[in-house]
C-alpha cells in the first residue's frame, strides 16, 4: 500500500509545503489594507496625514453604532468594505446617511450591498482593467485631478443629477449620487488604488483623493472588526443566505460536471468483439469448477435442470424432433415412447420431473440421464 501510495503522499506534501511557504511570503503583502493608520503599501496613512495637513481629521471606527453615530453634515463617512457587511447593517448604515447632510464614500462596493448603500446605482458584472482613466464629466473633483486609477467596478445609474465619471467601454467607475434632500451626497469609487500608500504619486490619484476625502472637516473612516457586535445580528436569514453566492455557482457548476462526467462514462462502447482466451482451459476443468459452485450454493434445481436440459438436447435429434422442440414435452416424450416402446410416465419424471431432494437423489437422477441417452444410441 504505501508503494502504490508514497507517490500521491509525497505530491501532497510538496504542495502544502509550497502553500505554507507562499502563505508566509505574502503574509504582509496586504497587512494593514485601506487602513489609514498603516504605512504598507496597501495601507492608506499617506491620505490621513495629507488630509491633516489640510485641517480634516481622520478618526477610525470599527463597529456600526460608532460609524451610524458619527454621520452627520460636517462628515465624509468611508466605508472601506462595504461588500462584507450583513444586510441589516447596510439598511441601518443607509438609515442613518440618508439623511445626515454629509457624505458617503463607498470603495469597490458591488451587488447586492451597492443597492442598498446606494439606490439607483447598479455594478456592471463585467470589470474594467484600465489603469488610467480620464474625467469625462463636469464633476469639478474629477476635473482638476484629472487621469486617475479609478478603473474597477463599473455602474450605471438611474438616478437624475447624478455625476458619472472616469468611464470605462462607456460605463463609469466613479459615480456620484446627490442626496434626496440637504446637501449630501454618495460616492461609489469602482476601484481602492487612489487611496494606497503606494499609489497616491501617480497620475492625479492624490488630487482625487484628497478633494473627495476632504470636502468636511471630519472624515470617519469605517473598517470592518471581529468585535462588532452588529455583525452576528442576522435577523430571520437562512444559512443558505449566509454563504457567499459563489460557492452556490461553484456547486452548481460541479454537478454539471459530474453529470456530464458520468454521460461520458455511461456512453454505449459498440458491439462487443470476441478474444481469444491467452490460453486454453479444459472442458472439464470448467465442468467441475461450475459443478463446485453449484454445490456451494446448495442448488441442486439449477444442476438438475442443467443435465436435463442438456440430455433432452442431445436426444432430440436420434428421435427425429427437431433441437428448437427439444423442450417441449409433447413432442419429446412421444417420440421417445415410439422408439423405446415405453409408455411414457417414466420417461416425464425422468425428463421433465421435480428437482431432487438431496444429493444422492441428484446423483441417481444423473446416472437414468446416461443410461437412458445410451439405451436410445444402442443400435
Amino acid at each position: 500500500m504505501w508503494t502504490r501510495a508514497r507517490g500521491v503522499v509525497l505530491a501532497l506534501v510538496i504542495l502544502l509545503a509550497a502553500a505554507v511557504a507562499i502563505a508566509a511570503i505574502r503574509s504582509g503583502d496586504q497587512h494593514g489594507r485601506l487602513d489609514p493608520r498603516s504605512a504598507d503599501p496597501y495601507g492608506s496613512r499617506a491620505v490621513a496625514e495629507l488630509l491633516a495637513d489640510r485641517g480634516v481629521s481622520t478618526r477610525v471606527v470599527t463597529t456600526l453604532s460608532e460609524a451610524r453615530t458619527a454621520a452627520g453634515p460636517g462628515t465624509t463617512l468611508l466605508i472601506a468594505v462595504p461588500d462584507l457587511l450583513t444586510h441589516r447593517q447596510q439598511s441601518l448604515l443607509y438609515a442613518a446617511t440618508e439623511s445626515s447632510g454629509g457624505r458617503t464614500v463607498l470603495i469597490a462596493a458591488k451587488s447586492p450591498s451597492i443597492g442598498t448603500l446606494a439606490p439607483g446605482v447598479t455594478a456592471d458584472p463585467a470589470l474594467s482593467f484600465d489603469s488610467k482613466l480620464t474625467p469625462g464629466c463636469g464633476l469639478p473633483a474629477a476635473r482638476r485631478a484629472g487621469a486617475a486609477d479609478t478603473g474597477g467596478i463599473r455602474y450605471t445609474t438611474s438616478v437624475s443629477h447624478a455625476d458619472s465619471c472616469y468611464p470605462s467601454d462607456g460605463l463609469p467607475t466613479l459615480v456620484r449620487v446627490p442626496a434626496a434632500s440637504g446637501n449630501g451626497d454618495t460616492v461609489v469609487l469602482g476601484a481602492p488604488d487612489i487611496l494606497y500608500n503606494d499609489r497616491l504619486d501617480e497620475q492625479g490619484n492624490a488630487s482625487l483623493a484628497l478633494q473627495l476625502l476632504g470636502s468636511r472637516s471630519h472624515l470617519v473612516w469605517y473598517l470592518l472588526s471581529l468585535s462588532d457586535d452588529s455583525a452576528t445580528d442576522t435577523g430571520d436569514r437562512t444559512f443558505m443566505d449566509l454563504l457567499p453566492s459563489g460557492w452556490l455557482w461553484g456547486t452548481l457548476q460541479l454537478f454539471i460536471a459530474a453529470a456530464l462526467a458520468a454521460l461520458w462514462r455511461a456512453r454505449r462502447l459498440g458491439p462487443l468483439v470476441p478474444e481469444r482466451l491467452p490460453v486454453a482451459i479444459r472442458a472439464s476443468e470448467t465442468v467441475e469448477g461450475r459443478a463446485r459452485l453449484y454445490r456451494k450454493a446448495n442448488a441442486r434445481d439449477r444442476a438438475a435442470a442443467a443435465l436435463r436440459s442438456t440430455t433432452r438436447t442431445r436426444l432430440a435429434p436420434l428421435v427425429g424432433v427437431p433441437v428448437a422442440q427439444a423442450h417441449a414435452p409433447e413432442a419429446l416424450l412421444p417420440a421417445l415412447s415410439a422408439h423405446l416402446r415405453d409408455d411414457g410416465q417414466a420417461l416425464h419424471a425422468l425428463l421433465f420431473g421435480p428437482p431432487p431432494r438431496d444429493d444422492a437423489a441428484l446423483i441417481a437422477l444423473a446416472d437414468q440421464l446416461d443410461a437412458l441417452e445410451r439405451e436410445v444410441r444402442r443400435p
